[in-house]
């Protein structure tokens, strides 16, 4: 009772937010549309305050910077092939009950990280269950989400509904790594050491999955898809992982955004991090400002993008926020002072994530609506892919030195050329809204 009381104060507060910048497209949602709101916000609430310390917490506990970038390497791919398993098969096995199920392997995966320093136990918790090393979504939750509120929003405010499901996820990410910064911070003033300090981040995190798996069990039927089990069956023995009609471009789509996420994989938010530790010495506190600041900018660059999407198009919001903010992301490591890199780190998160719910209403608008869950999923396993190969890269570029900020240069360049890549072959592709 209390959860809903609590979604019911979110709602009015952010309806009065949405009408004074003259914005009615919340006002529509059900319940289980603030609903999804709310576990979108909780979820990257833990996975920003984890991203903070997480590499900081693994070499406390006596890996290398190449045992770290394994593990998190291992850590993607097993995020990967349980996100494959159950988003092609959420419709089918229900998406209430899918959740719940990636709730409780965050549940597991959190509990032992924090008992145990065992690069074994650690590899095979990280494969199974579900952690987020850069504060950006992992596991099914994300694309069962983006289908079930492309199913209850009409075409011509889905972007503004995704831009506002990204600004939740953006503030909880800056709150929560506030939080994971500070609290090591705090504890250390008492008997806690500084391990004990990062262990007790992790040990929140899978608290908060516990309180994920909560919300989740509130979902009603509706949240559910109509299509009957023997249907979806028959469908899914026809189709590619659930896909037919929208098989080649959600591929298309796969290809380019894995090469996006591979390329973000480098400056991934725990990585660039422990660069600002490594080449600045900054403390876990000063970290979470810091990144706290940087998501909330990325926030309300996610809800500025709908307008501008209204304006010219989801492809082109998508390519020209994204190219200014890449070349700000290779200018981040020339900074000879702290001050200055935060500021550029700043200024390009106030454009970089323009593109998130422009992209995710894209997917969802050019694939047939019976095949949403399946696209979502496939193309958020296909950046997830993307995510896992690079931080193999990134341990052994921190192990020497020299190279901390190679990952910055690395990421930049093979973004741009992303956007290249979509340009050219998407704009052309234009939504339903669009056309009309």
């Amino acid at each position: 009772m209390v959860a809903w009381e609590y979604i019911e104060i979110c709602k009015h507060k952010t309806i009065m937010l949405a009408g004074t910048l003259n914005d009615d497209a919340l006002k529509n949602l059900t319940r289980d549309g603030w609903l999804l709101f709310l576990t979108r916000f909780t979820r990257l609430f833990a996975y920003g305050a984890l991203s903070v310390v997480l590499v900081l917490y693994l070499t406390s506990l006596g890996l290398s910077e190449s045992q770290t970038g394994m593990l998190l390497t291992l850590t993607l791919v097993g995020d990967t092939l349980v996100s494959l398993f159950l988003t092609t098969r959420a419709d089918r096995f229900g998406r209430r009950r899918v959740l719940i199920i990636g709730a409780l392997l965050m549940v597991g995966a959190g509990l032992i990280f924090a008992s145990t320093g065992s690069l074994l136990l650690l590899t095979i918790a990280g494969t199974i269950g579900v952690v987020s090393p850069s504060g950006n979504e992992v596991g099914p939750f994300l694309s069962i989400e983006q289908a079930a509120l492309s199913h209850v929003v009409p075409n011509r405010i889905r972007t503004t509904v995704f831009a506002w499901y990204t600004l939740a996820g953006s503030f909880a990410t800056a709150i929560g790594s506030l939080c994971g910064g500070l609290l090591p911070t705090m504890l250390r003033r008492t008997a806690f050491t500084l391990v004990g300090g990062y262990r007790a981040v992790v040990v929140l995190y899978a608290v908060v999955g516990i309180l994920l798996a909560l919300f989740f069990s509130g979902l009603s039927p509706a949240a559910e898809v109509s299509t009957t089990g023997e249907d979806f069956s028959r469908r899914l023995k026809k189709n590619f992982f659930g896909l037919g009609r929208s098989r080649a471009v959600v591929l298309r789509l796969s290809g380019l955004f894995a090469l996006d996420s591979f390329a973000g994989g480098f400056v991934a938010q725990s990585f660039a991090a422990y660069w600002f530790y490594l080449r600045f010495g900054v403390n876990p506190g000063t970290l979470g400002a810091i990144f706290f600041g940087a998501n909330v900018f990325a926030g309300v660059s996610a809800l500025l993008a709908s307008r501008l999407a209204s304006r010219v198009g989801l492809v082109r919001t998508m390519v020209f926020t994204h190219l200014p903010s890449n070349i700000l992301l290779i200018l981040i490591p020339l900074m000879p002072t702290l001050p200055a890199a935060i500021s550029v780190l700043l200024l390009r998160f106030s454009i970089s994530q323009m593109d998130v719910p422009t992209r995710q209403s894209y997917t969802m608008a050019v694939v047939h609506p019976e095949e949403r869950s399946a696209a979502a999923g496939i193309t958020g396993v296909a950046r997830t892919v993307g995510a896992s190969i690079a931080p193999m890269f990134v341990g052994l570029m921190f192990a020497r030195p020299s190279l901390i900020s190679l990952p910055f240069f690395v990421a930049g360049t093979l973004k741009i050329v992303y956007d290249l890549l979509l340009f050219r072959a998407f704009v052309a592709v234009r939504p339903p809204e669009e056309i009309a």
